[in-house]
C-alpha cells in the first residue's frame, strides 16, 4: 500500500511539474532557462508536499518517509532540469542534429565551421544568452560595453581552468585522433586580435 501511494504521490508530482514548467515557459517571462526550471521544480515539490501532507490517504507515511519522498522528488526534478531544457537549450550537439536535419539531412564536415560561426552564433543568439545567464549567476558584470569578471566569477573561473587541467581525459577522440588538445584549449597570446577593455590610466 505504501509502495502504492508513494508512486501516486510521485505522480501527482510529476503533473504539477510538467503543468508549471509549461506554463512558466509559455506565459511568464524566463531569464535563465535553468534557474526558471529549477523554480518550476521547487513549485510543483511545496504544492505535492501539501497534498502529501495535508491528505488522509498519505497518512500512513511517517514525517521521515514523507520528508524522504519530497527529497527524492527535487533531486528528480533537478535531474529533469538539467538534463531536458538546459541540455536542449544549450547543447551544440542537439544543434547540429537540428541543423543537419534543416538542411536536407547532410552538411560538408569542411564546412561545419562556417555553419558554427556564422549561424549558430547568430540564430541562437549565442552571446546574448551566454552574457544574461553569467550576468544572471552573478559571475560577470557589464560596464560600458566591457564585461569582466566579478570575485565569485574569478574563483569559478580558477576552479573550472584547474578541472580542466587536471582531470579532463588526456586521450581523448576528435575525429579519428585522440589527444589532449582541449585540456588547454586556449588561443596562443598573438593568435588571435587584442579584444581586452580600454584600461583607465591611473
Amino acid at each position: 500500500m505504501k509502495a502504492l501511494n508513494a508512486c501516486l504521490a510521485t505522480l501527482l508530482f510529476l503533473i504539477l511539474l510538467v503543468v508549471i514548467y509549461w506554463l512558466h515557459m509559455r506565459y511568464l517571462r524566463v531569464d535563465v532557462v535553468f534557474y526558471a526550471a529549477l523554480v518550476d521544480v521547487l513549485s510543483a515539490g511545496i504544492l505535492a508536499a501539501v497534498v502529501l501532507l495535508t491528505f488522509r490517504r498519505f497518512a500512513l507515511f511517517s514525517g521521515f518517509e514523507k520528508a524522504q519522498l519530497v527529497l527524492v522528488w527535487l533531486l528528480a526534478g533537478y535531474a529533469l532540469a538539467i538534463s531536458l531544457p538546459t541540455v536542449i537549450d544549450r547543447s551544440l550537439s542537439f544543434y547540429i542534429l537540428e541543423k543537419l536535419q534543416q538542411r536536407g539531412g547532410g552538411i560538408r564536415q569542411d564546412r561545419f565551421e562556417e555553419v558554427f560561426t556564422r549561424e549558430y552564433v547568430r540564430e541562437h543568439h549565442l552571446v546574448e544568452v551566454r552574457l544574461t545567464e553569467q550576468r544572471a549567476s552573478g559571475t560577470i558584470r557589464i560596464d560600458n560595453g566591457c564585461v569582466t569578471l566579478t570575485t565569485q566569477g574569478d574563483r569559478l573561473a580558477h576552479w573550472s581552468r584547474w578541472f580542466r587541467l587536471h582531470l579532463l581525459p588526456r586521450n581523448r577522440l576528435l575525429l579519428e585522433r585522440y589527444g589532449d588538445d582541449l585540456v588547454d584549449p586556449f588561443l596562443q597570446d598573438g593568435a588571435v586580435p587584442s579584444y581586452e577593455c580600454a584600461r583607465e590610466n591611473p
